[in-house]
């Protein structure tokens, strides 16, 4: 169960890179990169399961963190599929869009990491 949790951490954190490192990337020419939007379903999918598989293990856990990561989290999933599909219709990705996705993740980084 130790190896599960320690590679789900492992792709949640991958998750988060592919999003942020994204987002620093295209900063000049803003957009949402295939590896954004993947990093988005990773981020929320991965969290998921780490809660769940927390919550089976019977760890105390502070839910109300929890809810708004995972309402950071869906966010940051909308606008990353929201930028993606604008993409796949030929359109550009607004300005305002493109750093939603990443200002987003980078608002759930810091929760996850400075809320104790």
């Amino acid at each position: 169960m130790t190896f599960l949790y320690t590679f789900l951490v492992f792709l949640h954190i991958l998750g988060a890179a592919a999003i942020f490192g994204g987002w620093l990337a295209n900063f000049k020419t803003p957009t949402v990169t295939i590896w954004q939007w993947y990093g988005a379903i990773t981020q929320l999918v991965t969290g998921l399961l780490l809660v769940g598989l927390a919550e089976m293990q019977g760890a105390e856990l502070n839910h109300i963190k929890i809810a708004v990561k995972l309402l950071l989290a869906i966010g940051v999933f909308i606008a990353a599929l929201l930028g993606r599909r604008k993409i796949k219709n030929g359109q550009e990705v607004p300005t305002g869009l493109a750093h939603g996705t990443g200002g987003t993740a980078l608002i759930a980084i810091a929760v996850a990491v400075l809320w104790v």
